[in-house]
C-alpha cells in the first residue's frame, strides 16, 4: 500500500503489516521550532532523503534552503501558512502561501480561522480556505488544512472538515502541535468519515513511535506529520509535541 492510496482507510493487509520503510513514505519530516538553524534544516533534509520520507515541513524562512537541498530527490518540500494560530487575515494567508510556493514549496499546510470554526461560521471558513487553495493550486502545489482539533468540539471539527472539502483542500490535518493536544485516532477517524475517500487526512502532533503511526494509519490517515520521524522508523520514541 502506498501512502497516497490510503485515503480510503486501512489497507486490506492492515497497517500492522507496514514496515518502517513503508511508514517512512507517509511521513512529513518536520522542523517548525522558531529557533531552527540552517544546519538543522540541512540535517532534516539529509535525513528525509536517507530514510525516504514523503516531505520535509519547514517554516517559510527555510523553504528555499530545503528546496535546494532536496533538488534531485523524491522528497517534497512543505511549508506552513498562518502558523500556528490561524488568526491572520485571509489576504495575508494568501500572500504567505503564494510566497512559499514561489520559493519552492510543493505543499502548504495552512491553519484555519479557529474562531470561525468555534462559531460554526461555515461561510467564513470556506472563503478563507478557498482563497488560499486557489493561490496554492495556481502553482500546482497541494494544500493541507489544519483544523486544530484539540480546540474544537466534534461538531466544530466536522464543520471545519466539510468547509475544507468544499473550498478545494487536498488534505485536512489534525493539529499544529503548538496549541495544546495533538493527533488522536478518534479525531483521525472522524475526519476520515467526514471527508470520505478522496481527500487526504494528515495526523500531526505527538506522533512519536512506529505504533503511534500505525494507529493513525489504521484510523484513516494517509500522511503523518512528525518531528520524530527518525525515531518512528528506527524503533525509537521521539519527544517532540509536533
Amino acid at each position: 500500500m502506498s501512502p497516497e492510496s490510503a485515503s480510503s482507510g486501512p489497507a486490506s493487509s492492515g497497517p500492522a503489516a507496514l514496515s518502517p520503510a513503508d511508514i517512512a513514505g507517509f511521513i512529513d519530516h518536520t522542523l517548525l521550532k522558531p529557533t531552527a538553524s540552517e544546519a538543522e534544516i540541512l540535517t532534516l533534509c539529509s535525513e528525509a532523503v536517507e530514510y525516504g520520507f514523503k516531505s520535509v515541513c519547514v517554516n517559510p524562512r527555510w523553504v528555499k534552503t530545503a528546496a535546494k537541498a532536496l533538488r534531485g530527490s523524491k522528497v517534497l518540500t512543505c511549508s506552513v501558512a498562518a502558523f500556528p494560530l490561524g488568526a491572520t487575515p485571509t489576504d495575508v494567508k494568501v500572500y504567505e502561501a503564494r510566497g512559499a510556493t514561489l520559493d519552492g514549496a510543493d505543499e502548504v499546510d495552512m491553519v484555519i480561522d479557529i474562531a470561525a470554526a468555534q462559531a460554526l461560521d461555515r461561510g467564513a471558513l470556506v472563503d478563507d480556505i478557498q482563497a488560499v487553495a486557489e493561490a496554492v493550486h495556481g502553482s500546482s502545489s497541494i494544500l493541507k488544512v489544519i483544523i486544530e482539533a484539540a480546540l474544537l468540539t466534534d461538531e466544530q471539527k466536522v464543520l471545519a472538515c466539510e468547509a475544507a472539502a468544499e473550498a478545494g483542500a487536498d488534505f485536512v490535518k489534525t493539529s499544529t502541535g503548538f496549541n495544546g493536544g495533538g493527533a488522536t485516532a478518534e479525531d483521525v477517524a472522524l475526519m476520515r468519515r467526514t471527508v470520505g475517500p478522496h481527500i487526504g487526512v494528515k495526523a500531526s502532533g505527538g506522533v512519536r513511535t512506529l505504533e503511534d503511526a500505525r494507529a493513525m494509519i489504521a484510523a484513516g490517515a494517509n500522511r503523518i506529520g512528525a518531528s520524530s520521524g527518525v525515531a518512528i522508523v528506527t524503533g525509537g520514541s521521539g519527544s517532540g509535541t509536533y
